[in-house]
This record gives structure tokens, C-alpha cells and sequence, in this order.
């Protein structure tokens, strides 16, 4: 059964890692996505991070990745979706977000978490604020993250081996 949630609470990787293990899979990949001690987002405010805020458009945030599991659903032979995404207040080293992704087959596991999470960081609505000794900013979506999830509408929207 597929999982997702948006919370303020911490999540426990190897309980959900326990969730997807079944004897039917094959593989289970996991991405686990941690707040970083500095931001990289542009030049005027690099350095060091103290805190990261995150907010999102409840209910609608929830929809939206259900959607993208279903696109994942439709273009892989996955068994099992875990999406964890935190928000409020968090510090460096937290964890924000788990993208767990089980199948018989690594590379169907591989290709869809890797999808799910580049989706996730284009599609989902999410918002970023740093804080730092410099100030706070929201942060606006990189580039990189847009190249990363254009590269799945390649070809036609062909899925990427």
C-alpha cells in the first residue's frame, strides 16, 4: 500500500524500509534527504545555514504526490511508494524527506524513486525558507532540479532506463 505523508514529525528509515520488504521484492531503493549546513541556492546568500522553515498547500501537497506515484505506477513495475516529506521548522543533519520505492527488479526501483524524487522537488508544493547570520530567504526552485526532472519527458515522455 502506498504511503505518503507530510509531517512535522521525524521518520524512522528502517521502519519504513521494514514496510516495503516483502518476499516478493527484489529491491527496495531509498533515498533519504537531509537539510545541509549551507545554502547553495545563489551567490548573495551562500554560507552558512542555522535553519531551514518548510510550508506546503495542505491537502493539495498530498494530491500532487499521489499523482506523481501514479505516473511512477503507470510507467514502472513497482510494488510499494513511501513519500515521507517534513515540514516546520528543522535544523542541519534533520532528515526531510524519504522516497522509498520497492519492485521485483533494481532497475524499475532505481528509475521510479529516482523519477518520484525529481518530480517531488518540481511538482510538489513546497516552500523554503533559510535562516542563517545573514538573514532569512525563501528560496526559489534551481535550475538543476528543473534539468533533472525535463530529462523523464524526453522522447515523447518515454520512461528512462
Amino acid at each position: 500500500m502506498v504511503k505518503i505523508s507530510v509531517q512535522e514529525a521525524d521518520f524512522n528509515l528502517q521502519a519504513e524500509y521494514d514496510r516495503l520488504r516483502t518476499t516478493s521484492s527484489g529491491a527496495i531503493v531509498t533515498f533519504t534527504g537531509l537539510v545541509r549546513d549551507f545554502d547553495d541556492h545563489n551567490d548573495s546568500h551562500s554560507g552558512s545555514v542555522e535553519g531551514l522553515y518548510l510550508q506546503h498547500y495542505p491537502g493539495m501537497t498530498e494530491r500532487l504526490l499521489a499523482a506523481i506515484v501514479d505516473e511512477a505506477e503507470q510507467q514502472w513495475p513497482i510494488q510499494d511508494v513511501c513519500i515521507i516529506h517534513r515540514v516546520g521548522q528543522l535544523l542541519p543533519g534533520d532528515q526531510i524527506v524519504l522516497v522509498a520505492v520497492s519492485s521485483a527488479h533494481r532497475e524499475a526501483a532505481f528509475a521510479a524513486a529516482s523519477f518520484l524524487m525529481d518530480y517531488l522537488k518540481t511538482r510538489a508544493t513546497f516552500w523554503k525558507k533559510t535562516f542563517s547570520a545573514s538573514g532569512e530567504q525563501w528560496l526559489e526552485m534551481k535550475e538543476s532540479d528543473r534539468a533533472a526532472a525535463a530529462r523523464w519527458q524526453m522522447d515523447g515522455g518515454d520512461k528512462q532506463e
